[in-house]
């Protein structure tokens, strides 16, 4: 079969942005579409070595280099890019599997996923536990940015995602600040999405000691999806976890009532956010791994 592999982007950054995108395509002797590969650029400090690799092949076309070929693509830009490690997410039992195993990929992280069906949601539990007293701590919460009197502690607490299992993984180290903040609050907005966050507040000093965020489709309707669940370390073992998630839940069910569910993903490596997620009622629905290729 005759490929032909076409980079469609540049590495040009836009203003604020924490990432480069490259995308490549492959194309048949006629001119076809058959697969095509992106490549996420990792640009800030802590995480410059790093790379992320989506590669997809159409069906009919698998099996017929397509995605080696794209995969030399982007193996070779990560190279000139001074990265160092690529990763790739492939669901169980799927031919993305085994196609990221045979080429040096190896597997550095398992994520359970998962989803709660809203209309089977347990209310009166729910609501049992977000009403639950917790002495030294209060609830809030927002939507999109964070307010200013919050601001500072709130990007504190997100150091309490620093020690969050993530198998072998070389993520590097993210390093949260204001800036960045409002940058993530910022994209989610521009999709016509809703950030929805449910914050820990400890009532010594009024600074915020976990959060847990949710965005909602731009209709309201579908799955919304869990982002970033964390305490900071000297405030767990108080059940923080469960309350504010149990508070998110309630509020996506009422003040988005044509949600059908909310997902969650969890590292097999993290049991007790495994086991937050299974008292509230959330389901297995598919287990992917994250794969890592060392480029040396």
């Amino acid at each position: 079969m005759s490929l032909r592999i076409t980079a469609l982007t540049d590495a040009e950054q836009a203003p604020g942005a924490t990432s480069r995108r490259l995308t490549w395509l492959a194309s048949d002797a006629d001119g076809n579409p058959v697969g095509s590969a992106a490549l996420r650029l990792f640009d800030k400090q802590g995480q410059r070595h790093l790379a992320e690799l989506d590669l997809r092949v159409h069906p009919a076309e698998r099996r017929r280099r397509v995605g080696t070929e794209l995969l030399a693509a982007v193996v070779a830009a990560a190279r000139a890019d001074g990265r160092r490690s690529v990763i790739a997410q492939a669901e169980e039992g799927t031919p993305g599997q085994a196609f990221l195993a045979a080429r040096g990929f190896r597997v550095a992280l398992t994520l359970t996923y998962a989803r709660l069906a809203l209309a089977d949601a347990d209310l009166p539990a729910l609501e049992a536990a977000a009403r639950s007293p917790h002495p030294g701590y209060r609830l809030t919460s927002w939507e999109g940015r964070v307010p200013e009197d919050l601001a500072d502690t709130y990007v504190a607490s997100r150091t309490a995602m620093d020690d969050m299992p993530m198998g072998a993984v070389d993520y590097g180290t993210v390093v949260w600040d204001l800036d960045r903040v409002h940058a993530a609050a910022a994209a989610v907005a521009a999709r016509g999405e809703t950030l929805h966050t449910v914050a820990a507040v400890s009532t010594a000093d009024g600074t915020v000691v976990g959060f847990t965020e949710l965005v909602v489709p731009a209709d309201g309707t579908g799955d919304a999806q869990h982002y970033g669940t964390a305490v900071l370390p000297a405030h767990r073992g108080h059940g923080l976890a469960r309350w504010m998630k149990s508070a998110a839940i309630l509020a996506a069910r009422d003040h988005h009532p044509r949600l059908d569910g909310l997902l969650t993903d969890t590292a097999d490596n993290n049991p007790h956010m495994r086991h937050v997620n299974d008292a509230l009622g959330y389901l297995p629905t598919h287990v992917a791994h994250e794969y890592q290729l060392d480029l040396g």
